[in-house]
């Protein structure tokens, strides 16, 4: 008995290389990555330079020190090496949009049209995303931390903190509020994936909230003010989440899915 719905052709066939050209391509593509954040680090070292990047990304705390305290280098070689570290981080923060560019482009060949419609919304999005809780750590997170902190300092001790316990400290902060900020992202992919559906989602509201809370308490140091504010944003965004991925699941599903869905 013939289907009376007959398989549409598969627009990806015809579409494969060899194994060889496949590493060519992807040999390009990380040359462009790289050579992307070369570039960027060779501008950051010209203007404004290491050291006054991380004098930008010590000002948050140098405000809250007591008068006259500053920073100090234990080893003799952090103040050429902790300068260099933060300007390579800048370099690839600024080169983000052409690193996940060259990985969108590699991959795109082997998607169909329906999942390419998902893909880059997602890249760019959680590019953004990335960058606002970067930024939102930096603006706000810290000023709140580092004034609640020194309000408890005792006035018989000077706050002389180290260069490399401050930059590990960042990087862990930057690192925590930029995945946290990544949660609609994942909640879309999870969603869009069928690993879990909208309606589950829904129901595990409460769930989330006490997860935030306990993800906040881990990673973020042990003040009320950076706790909650990594766990506040995480669950808004968890319903941003869930409103994001019924959009993403209407507008990006298959041309069977549709028709089965109609």
């Amino acid at each position: 008995m013939s289907d009376s719905h007959p398989k549409p052709e598969d627009e990806l066939a015809g579409s494969e290389q060899p194994f060889v050209a496949h590493l060519i391509e992807l040999r390009d593509r990380l040359l462009w990555a790289v050579a992307a954040v070369a570039i960027a680090a060779v501008a950051l070292a010209l203007y404004p330079g290491p050291g006054e990047l991380y004098d930008i990304l010590a000002a948050p705390l140098i405000v809250h020190l007591p008068k006259g305290a500053t920073l100090i280098a234990t080893s003799v070689i952090s103040p050429f090496m902790v300068p260099l570290k933060i300007l390579m981080m800048a370099a690839f923060l600024i080169a983000l949009p052409v690193v996940l560019y060259q990985v969108w482009a590699f991959i795109a060949p082997g998607l169909y049209a329906h999942e390419k419609k998902l893909v880059m919304p997602l890249v760019v999005s959680s590019t953004v995303l990335f960058f606002i809780g970067v930024a939102f750590c930096y603006f706000f997170v810290f000023g709140q931390v580092f004034s609640f902190i020194q309000s408890f300092a005792p006035k018989s001790i000077t706050a002389a903190p180290d260069i490399e316990a401050y930059l590990s400290f960042v990087l862990t902060m930057f690192l925590a509020f930029g995945l946290a900020f990544e949660v609609p992202v994942a909640v879309v992919v999870l969603a869009r994936m069928g690993v879990v559906s909208v309606e589950k989602l829904k129901e595990f509201r409460g769930y989330f909230v006490v997860l935030a809370f306990v993800i906040a308490a881990v990673v973020t140091p042990p003040d009320v003010v950076s706790q909650l504010a990594l766990a506040v944003p995480m669950c808004l965004l968890y319903e941003l989440g869930i409103w994001a991925a019924q959009v993403f699941i209407k507008h990006t599903q298959a041309p069977q899915e549709s028709e089965d869905a109609a």
